[in-house]
């Protein structure tokens, strides 16, 4: 049995840098943390427009639960990457 398509999730923002890394560490010396547009939409809409998971979810045109699980993995990437001193790299 296959597992379900992914329904496509509404995203619109489209980040002008999709690259962080730490200052003064050679790139080629760093891990990298992959954040998907959807992981980092759910970011924008949820901690920095401050709504609330409702609220985006409907934006995104996805539901709810699916908008908590998307944001928790784009908040452990980014924590992952800001404690292990790793680079984030937006994918499109």
């Amino acid at each position: 049995m296959s597992p379900r398509p992914i329904k496509p999730r509404k995203v619109l923002f489209d980040p002008n840098v999709t690259y962080f890394k730490p200052r003064a560490v050679p790139l080629s010396m760093l891990e990298e943390v992959n954040l998907d547009a959807d992981e980092l939409e759910a970011l924008r809409l949820c901690d920095l427009e401050n709504l609330d998971q409702a609220e985006a979810a409907k934006k995104m045109k996805i539901s709810q639960s699916t908008l908590q699980r998307i944001l928790a993995s784009a908040r452990k990437k980014v924590s992952q990457a800001l404690i292990e001193g790793k680079a984030i790299k937006i994918k499109k």
